[in-house]
């Protein structure tokens, strides 16, 4: 009885880690929503944040839990998840979190969260107890989910100034103002549907490990999900003005419609591997989407030395936070 209470206790010990975990993943990436809303004056930051907690709320009723299914049961093999594996990825991530948000550095909480995953599995069982399809397909978007908002954000950012050549500037400016609040209000449903899915993966995957839920099931407990949606909501409230200051102004200054732009061509490309069931880096994306449009303008519209030391960040965000999960997981051992 003792053992079996012990064992609960740890669970939910965790489960509430993994929570704090995806209000942070809000807190932190609030930016990837609102940045460029706020930097161009369609809204305030306080209305900002609220209006982006919404709608990453809202996405639980759009999108299916396919990206939840690959962290929960497509990164490590069967059998090979306990509670040290959980705690180390949670640690892990969660210290990246710290560090990249402290010196305002747009980082990816999604692939801290894998990079935990894999740090901790590695230092149990090593290389070969993770799922190589899962892991390669979640690294590759690394590379392919900023380039396709870089694409999208040109492309978009293209077709309006051909569309509207002929019409007077400011006309444009009032027009996309508006436009503005329904691609912000898209990016952060594809924000909230790709984000949150993450650490309702790694609360199913801690179930199945602990006996809580079983491999067969075919989503996870109600409670899971809308735990995690409503976290990430309110993460987002809170705000990460460091980042957003680094989003909304150090890499182009943006106009609505270049913002419009930026955040359309985002939001398509997290549409895409939210139904692919590819959890993606929703900073990776809304950063290669502003690139994407300051760039259209002339080379030198982006400052290149912010966005090369943003994908420095990239770079060392999986093997930064495997590396503590790795420790994590196994001072874990000695605690419970």
């Amino acid at each position: 009885m003792e053992t079996a209470q012990a064992a609960l206790w740890v669970v939910v010990m965790l489960v509430a880690l993994a929570i704090l975990f995806d209000f942070m993943n809000g807190f932190h990436d609030a930016a990837n929503s609102i940045a460029t809303v706020v930097s161009t004056g369609v809204l305030k930051p306080g209305q900002a944040v609220v209006f982006a907690a919404f709608f990453n709320f809202v996405a639980i009723f759009i999108f299916h839990l396919s990206v939840a299914a690959t962290v929960g049961k497509g990164i490590v093999q069967p059998g090979v998840v306990d509670t040290h594996i959980v705690f180390g990825a949670l640690v892990g991530a969660i210290t990246w979190n710290v560090v990249t948000w402290y010196y305002g550095i747009p980082s990816s909480s999604s692939h801290a969260l894998i990079g935990g995953i894999v740090g901790a599995v590695i230092a149990k069982a090593g290389a070969g107890a993770l799922v190589s399809a899962g892991i390669l397909k979640t690294v590759a978007f690394i590379f392919v989910s900023p380039l396709l908002g870089f694409l999208l954000g040109s492309l978009m950012m293209v077709a309006v100034a051909w569309i509207f050549r002929r019409t007077r500037p400011n006309k444009v400016d009032k027009w996309f103002r508006r436009l503005q609040l329904l691609s912000a209000g898209a990016y952060s449903l594809g924000h909230g549907g790709n984000d949150a899915q993450k650490t309702i993966g790694i609360i199913w995957l801690l179930l199945i490990a602990t006996g809580y839920s079983s491999a067969s099931d075919a989503s996870p407990p109600t409670w899971a999900i809308v735990s995690c949606y409503m976290a990430i909501g309110l993460g987002t409230m809170f705000g990460g003005w460091r980042i957003v200051k680094t989003m909304g102004q150090k890499i182009t200054k943006l106009k609505p419609v270049g913002g419009f732009c930026a955040e359309t061509g985002g939001a398509l490309t997290l549409f895409i591997a939210t139904g692919l069931g590819i959890p993606v880096s929703t900073t990776h994306t809304i950063t290669g989407a502003i690139v994407g449009v300051g760039s259209t303008q002339r080379a030198s519209a982006v400052r290149w030395g912010v966005a090369g030391n943003i994908i420095w960040a990239w770079i060392l965000t999986i093997p930064a936070s495997a590396f503590v999960a790795a420790i994590a997981y196994w001072i874990s051992l000695y605690l419970f």
